[in-house]
């Protein structure tokens, strides 16, 4: 008798989720990565004019100079403000995508355990099973000899 567990569909399908899920996350964790290299390399290239503008207020700059890199701040600026929101987005997108992941890896596991106890049961039966055809085939065995 082979064992065949009732709820194997619903398992599959379940961890196909869980894939599905974990495919998800790793687009989200990868968004999210992207967003804050883009940040971060925006806040080093303001660190770097900032620097250079120091610099130049040292050595002397010219107003029309000066006005350059002021428009070129501010221009930073609102890039690193629309990134900071784009980081935080991609960052609640992949926390979500992780809560997900984790919920479909609860549910795989409670239908694995599931599936554990139905064979151990399944397998106790067999057992059951096998030693009343033992005590079965001894009786009718006791039963020949007394006939003899």
């Amino acid at each position: 008798m082979a064992y065949a567990y009732r709820f194997e569909k619903i398992l599959d399908v379940k961890e196909n989720e869980k894939d599905q899920a974990r495919a998800n996350f790793e687009q989200s964790k990868t968004e999210f990565e992207r967003a804050a290299t883009k940040l971060y390399n925006l806040l080093k290239s303001k660190e770097e004019i900032i620097d250079r503008q120091e610099q130049h207020m040292k050595n002397g700059i010219s107003v029309f100079d000066l006005k350059q890199h002021q428009y070129y701040l501010e221009t930073l600026e609102k890039s690193i403000s629309i990134w900071q929101l784009k980081v935080i987005e991609a960052r609640n997108k992949m926390n979500i995508m992780e809560s997900r992941l984790k919920d479909s890896n609860i549910e795989v596991k409670k239908y694995e355990k599931m599936k554990e106890k139905d064979f151990l049961l399944f397998m106790e039966q067999l057992k059951q099973s096998e030693m009343n055809q033992m005590d079965e085939i001894s009786i009718q065995m006791f039963m020949n000899r007394a006939r003899r």
